[in-house]
């Protein structure tokens, strides 16, 4: 179980993912403040290879998103104070995690926002080569 928090508004996370033999599937659900959760089919030969879906989930709307293995995770926070909660899977091994830059174009995902606080890690993220 892990739990992110953010204290402004359009701050984003992501795009992560691990390899195998570490592959996680997750459960995403927020439980203060509002988000736009996205995932990102990075799974070779998938049919919806390099498709995304971006939902929004809210501590009010009580939604969640199940994220695959072999996907992307990210997100946006919609409002200051925001919490995620995610289950996953696999616990995290940094050896095998993995991502892309939440605005690489070979994706194209439509952030609800103008991006805001963005870590250095997720900033050196690679671009997708896929």
């Amino acid at each position: 179980m892990n739990v992110g928090f953010s204290h402004k508004r359009s701050g984003v996370r992501g795009l992560h993912f691990q390899l195998p033999p570490h592959a996680e599937a997750k459960t995403v659900r927020c439980t203060m403040g509002a988000l736009y959760d996205v995932a990102v089919d990075v799974r070779p030969g998938s049919p919806t290879y390099k498709q995304w879906v971006g939902v929004e989930l809210t501590a009010d709307n009580h939604g969640t998103l199940y994220i695959p293995e072999g996907c992307a995770h990210g997100y946006q926070t919609l409002a200051d104070d925001t919490e995620i909660l995610y289950l996953t899977t696999a616990f995290h091994a940094p050896d095998f995690a993995r991502g892309y830059r939440y605005d690489d174009p070979a994706f194209g995902i439509s952030w609800p926002l103008p991006p805001g606080t963005i870590s250095q890690n997720d900033l050196a993220w690679p671009k997708f080569d896929g």
